[in-house]
């Protein structure tokens, strides 16, 4: 069976595919994957790093284009379509996933073009406007939030999968983060994120935050600052290695959601599944400048369940941050409480249903017999242990979470 998967532009991205890649390849032995992807993007650095083979085609975005960048963007797009073309008649895939990113309709055209089955998933609450316009043509389309479905013109093929986590998230081990950014075990952890390209705006609050809490010996910090944010946090936060850790871009991000017991983050919807799916207690800044403003609506449908507290991007200050830190930490029970609502929220199984749907439509396409296409969905449907050791069947049963600090506790 040969899949192509695309999709790019930042981890949001770029992660979902890449965690639809690894349940295809524990489904099936006989998978074979292909990413295309801009060359300029996160993803030409990623897909290679996590070890599947990488095509790059030209694209460029449209969307905040003054007018006189459009005949620039529509010729790209044009050689980014024939470019796609001819790497996909040349692998011949038997599915197509795309996870969104403008790099992503080229991708997804051409595979129309060839007659392939093409399965689309939409990250957040406003999709973007590549895969509103491929959902008119893809055969199943996956939402991470149900309030996605308005923004659709056919609703049939709508499912309400989650978004795809990497199996690595789930796989964290606190002991290990500890060595390697060189923290003690005797102090809560605050995880600072800022994304995978950094956020200046955090960056500067969480310097400022950091400086303000020096005096306390009970709070350590590991702090992802992107590339460009890295020389600039390090010097103002230099001798302070003892309770500081700042890294540019974390690879194992799984290990850092086990030792932290507070996530301070950016409300995209990749890391609010990954969030969700550790049962993190977190303090959430929407990106002010997201499409449709789509951040600030993934950071309310947590803070509105008691999952998660919310700062506006404008409303960000160091003393603010700061503040909010040191009343979560010094509230353990406010912690369970958002880590407990959370977990209530994720939806783990994510990549492995988008899976099963991209085995069964290759199976239709001839890429797989349907004997082996029957055995591997049913190896993905076997319960699994989670990341404390636990059958997924012995989880509490979902419930919808309590609004505010009143917590309904599971059986």
């Amino acid at each position: 069976m040969k899949v192509v998967i695309t999709g790019g532009g930042t981890g949001g991205h770029v992660f979902p595919g890449i965690a639809v890649a690894q349940a295809l390849c524990r489904a099936s032995s006989a998978v074979e994957i292909l990413f295309i992807g801009s060359s300029g993007g996160f993803e030409a650095r990623a897909v290679p790093q996590a070890g599947y083979a990488f095509a790059p085609v030209p694209a460029r975005g449209l969307l905040g284009k003054r007018l006189l960048a459009v005949p620039l963007v529509m010729w790209t797009t044009l050689r980014g379509c024939l470019a796609a073309y001819r790497v996909m008649n040349e692998f011949d895939p038997d599915v197509v996933f795309a996870t969104g990113g403008y790099v992503s309709g080229a991708v997804a055209l051409a595979g129309r073009l060839l007659r392939k089955p093409l399965i689309l998933h939409e990250q957040n609450s406003v999709p973007g406007l590549t895969n509103r316009l491929l959902s008119r043509v893809a055969q199943e389309v996956h939402l991470n939030l149900p309030v996605a479905r308005r923004h659709f013109p056919r609703r049939r093929h709508l499912k309400l999968s989650g978004s795809p986590i990497r199996q690595g998230i789930l796989e964290g081990d606190a002991d290990r983060a500890r060595r390697e950014f060189g923290l003690s075990a005797g102090r809560r952890t605050v995880l600072i994120l800022g994304g995978s390209q950094g956020a200046r705006s955090i960056n500067r609050a969480a310097v400022s935050a950091i400086r303000s809490m020096s005096g306390r010996e009970d709070v350590q910090f590991v702090l992802q600052t992107g590339r460009r944010g890295f020389g600039w946090v390090q010097r103002r936060l230099r001798g302070r290695r003892r309770v500081v850790c700042v890294r540019p871009f974390i690879e194992q991000m799984g290990d850092a959601y086990q030792l932290a017991d507070l996530v301070v983050a950016r409300a995209g919807a990749m890391t609010l599944a990954e969030i969700c799916a550790c049962g993190k207690a977190s303090i959430l800044i929407p990106f002010p400048h997201a499409t449709h403003n789509h951040q600030e609506k993934n950071a309310r449908a947590l803070s509105d369940v008691g999952a998660a507290e919310m700062i506006e991007d404008r409303q960000l200050r160091g003393d603010r941050l700061a503040m909010l830190i040191a009343k979560s930490i010094d509230t353990p029970q406010k912690l369970r409480e958002m880590s407990h609502n959370a977990l209530l929220l994720a939806r783990p199984d994510a990549a492995d249903r988008i899976a099963r749907a991209l085995l069964h439509y290759a199976a239709e396409n001839g890429g797989e017999p349907a004997a082996e296409q029957r055995e591997a969905r049913t190896r993905m449907r076997r319960p699994a242990s989670d990341r404390r050791g636990r059958p997924n069947d012995s989880r509490p049963r979902r419930r919808r979470p309590a609004r505010g600090r009143e917590v309904r506790r599971s059986k």
